[in-house]
């Protein structure tokens, strides 16, 4: 994993503690938090939205969402038109996700893995580099 990547990340009520957790796994990334604050109900697009906004801006190299199954967050991100938002629960998900889809966030599903798995998932998802090729062709064809 390259040092001193700016990560945008983001969570709703049922993925804050894991967020809060993910926070402190790493030395060497720059994370900036667009909330939720609390482990009180919030709303998954206010917290998307924000991620995606700062990945598509260039000012975060990477996205990470966290919801209790990722499916919201990942819906909500791909709505924009540079994200490509990736579900992935362990780390076998994530290499396809960056090597094949060029996928610039990662979702994560808190009520579906332990935080083990989570870090390993975020290691191989920063790790990982796209192959372009005929990757790359296919990836041209998912924005609109």
């Amino acid at each position: 994993m390259k040092n001193g990547l700016k990560i945008a990340i983001g969570a709703d009520h049922a993925g804050f503690d894991f967020k809060q957790a993910i926070l402190g796994m790493f030395d060497n990334i720059t994370f900036n938090d667009f909330g939720t604050y609390s482990s009180e109900s919030a709303d998954y697009p206010d917290f998307a939205h924000l991620v995606a906004n700062a990945v598509e801006s260039g000012e975060a190299d990477f996205g990470i969402l966290i919801c209790g199954s990722a499916n919201g967050v990942a819906m909500t991100a791909n709505k924009h038109q540079h994200i490509r938002a990736a579900i992935c629960w362990k780390r076998d998900l994530a290499v396809p996700a960056r090597t094949h889809n060029n996928a610039n966030v990662l979702c994560l599903p808190a009520r579906h893995m332990s935080l083990d798995e989570a870090k390993a998932t975020i290691e191989t998802f920063l790790t990982e580099e796209f192959e372009g090729g005929r990757h790359a062709r296919r990836v041209d064809k998912i924005s609109c």
